[in-house]
Formats: structure tokens, sequence, C-alpha cells
């Protein structure tokens, strides 16, 4: 009997160790949720999975405002308030009175500015 050299076993060739998909997650949806994923991933013309991969891959995650940043702001709403506070009394007795005030605010402005653009 003659034994044929490299006889096609059938079945598709194995993947590489980097295409593997190793890892499994289950996430929980609510029906319109499911909803849209699945139309989505339809209107693409690829399955969910792979639709959740490209996903994946274009999102931007934008960082949490940090407590320090969250400082900065509320410092930069009182001084908003501050200012607001001098325009009424610079209509009321006159733009002299309260120039100084107003150069002093100024300058702290522009120091808790640059503090929000060095965290940035």
């Amino acid at each position: 009997m003659k034994t044929i050299k490299n006889r096609n076993t059938g079945g598709r060739p194995a993947k590489e160790p980097a295409e593997k998909k190793g890892y499994k997650i289950t996430i929980k949806m609510a029906p319109n949720e499911y909803g849209s994923l699945k139309g989505k991933s339809h209107e693409a013309g690829i399955n969910q999975s792979e639709y959740i991969r490209q996903c994946i891959q274009a999102s931007i995650v934008k960082q949490r405002i940090t407590p320090e940043l969250m400082n900065h702001i509320r410092q930069l709403s009182g001084m908003a308030n501050n200012i607001n506070q001098i325009a009424h009394k610079a209509n009321a007795a006159g733009y002299p009175a309260v120039h100084k005030h107003c150069l002093f605010l100024n300058g702290k402005l522009d120091d808790v500015i640059s503090k929000i653009e060095d965290d940035c």
C-alpha cells in the first residue's frame, strides 16, 4: 500500500500565538443597549465581538478631574464672582476707586490659570 506524503488533514491552519484571542469578557446590557449594539454591528457588517473590539481600539478615555484641578476651578469661580462685585462697585463709586483691587485680582487670576494649565 502507498502512503501519501503531505496529506491534507483538513481544517483551518493553526493561528499564530499573537492572533489567538484568549480572554473572554461577559457583560450585562439593558435591552435597548443590546439592540443598539446589534443594529450598529449589523450596519457595519461585522459581528458584535469585532464591533466591540474596534470601539475599544478607537476610543479615547479622558482623565477624571483631579481634586487639585477641581480646587482651581472653584477658585476661578469665586474670583469671577469677585470681579462681578467689583464691576458693580465701579459703576456705583467710579472706576479709580476700585482700580487697585481690580489689578490685584487680575494677578491672582493669572496665577490660578497658569496652575490649571500646568495640571492639564
